[in-house]
């Protein structure tokens, strides 16, 4: 019981901080004006390596106006082969946010990988969104991202 409380305390304490988190962004991609993805972090080390890893602007892709950065021309070589694979979900925005319909920056050092996909989450001092996730049910918090995501994504 005291878990229940404390999941809904925190989803409250995330919808109220909408103001202090949430962007209003009308982008479909979590990035800031320098238009580069994931802030940097390799789409293809949280996939494949199950890591956080910064990649270098000597291996960028530049896809659908964003750059993304690699660790390795090997890293390259397979985004480039495979790009919507290797595309963050909710375009990079916090995940757990999604679930609730909104859309929050992340922390790239705050991610879950399942079933061949890749999640990332917000995290302040307040709030671990990845916990909040992972206390969850996952297939009913995917099912819940994915169909806010659809209505969220169209805000344009």
């Amino acid at each position: 019981m005291n878990k229940i409380k404390s999941t809904l305390f925190a989803l409250v304490l995330i919808i109220t901080a909408n103001s202090l988190f949430a962007q209003n962004f009308k982008a479909n991609h979590n990035t800031d004006d320098s238009k580069i993805a994931l802030q940097g972090y390799s789409a293809v080390s949280y996939l494949d390596l199950g890591i956080a890893q910064k990649g270098v602007k000597e291996f960028k892709v530049t896809y659908d106006g964003l750059n993304y950065y690699f660790t390795s021309s090997e890293q390259k070589a397979k985004f480039e082969a495979n790009r919507d694979k290797y595309l963050p979900q909710c375009g990079g925005y916090c995940a757990f946010g999604v679930s609730v319909g909104a859309k929050f920056r992340t922390d790239p050092n705050k991610f879950l990988v399942k079933n061949g996909k890749y999640y990332l989450f917000l995290y302040d001092l307040e709030v671990d969104a990845q916990q909040l996730w992972l206390a969850g049910n996952h297939d009913e918090l995917v099912a819940k991202t994915e169909a806010n995501w659809k209505k969220l994504s169209k805000e344009q």
